[in-house]
């Protein structure tokens, strides 16, 4: 196989020898991959910057037996911001951690790529609440992974008022007479519900142009930590 030309962005490394790096790569096309790229760990190296963790950028690179073999690259984004900031730096490995788990090689990644980028420039650019950017992350990673709620009304009656629960059990919402039967329901405001629905339905920019009061987050917090956590079958902890 020839060169190929590529954008992803670093989602692990380690160090290789004395001198070289074993990279984890997340491309739109090819998904997960992993690299080595020789050399990188050299103070004067080309590859050192664009070699880093959560470094975003163009890479230039041929296919070896077992990996990829990165020859150049160009940085587009390296997310200076959550280098500097502890707690932004954090959140930012929690999310990169959900994002190595529920990713493979040779799948279509695109939009998984998208909300990745989109994310980690609102966790790294503005002074949004961390919760509110981590709850909306994780319903719309849900969302593109197959597990949308269904949010157009009662999932078990139908109606489309009185909405008062969502249903971890059923996947969605239920109205209050409904709710009150099923013991995995979570009661919900009409700001959280508003706010679940426009996560679902939001499109990839205008993803995290809203904002919760303190009482709608923590129910928001709360609905997407259970709703994924059942849903991937694994608890993530910061």
């Amino acid at each position: 196989m020839g060169t190929i030309k590529m954008t992803g962005i670093i989602i692990s490394e380690n160090n290789l020898g004395d001198y070289d790096k074993m990279l984890t790569m997340l491309t739109p096309g090819l998904g997960k991959i992993s690299c080595v790229a020789k050399g990188a760990r050299r103070q004067k190296s080309a590859l050192l910057a664009g070699t880093q963790f959560l470094c975003f950028g163009e890479y230039l690179m041929y296919k070896g037996s077992n990996t990829y073999n990165i020859n150049s690259c160009e940085t587009i984004e390296v997310f200076y911001k959550l280098r500097t900031d502890l707690d932004k730096l954090n959140n930012a490995v929690y999310i990169t951690k959900i994002i190595r788990d529920v990713t493979e090689e040779n799948e279509n990644c695109y939009r998984i790529l998208q909300l990745f980028l989109n994310t980690l420039y609102v966790l790294s650019e503005t002074d949004k609440n961390p919760d509110l950017i981590i709850s909306t992350f994780k319903l719309k990673l849900l969302c593109i992974l197959g597990f949308t709620p269904r949010i157009d009304g009662c999932v078990n009656c139908k109606q489309q008022e009185d909405i008062k629960y969502f249903s971890l059990k059923d996947n969605g919402f239920k109205c209050e007479i409904c709710g009150k039967q099923d013991k995995s329901c979570l009661e919900m405001s009409e700001s959280t519900i508003n706010a679940i629905k426009y996560i679902v339905m939001s499109p990839p920019k205008k993803l995290y142009s809203f904002n919760l009061k303190d009482e709608a987050l923590e129910e928001l917090k709360l609905i997407s930590k259970l709703y994924f956590n059942e849903k991937l079958e694994k608890e993530y902890k910061i």
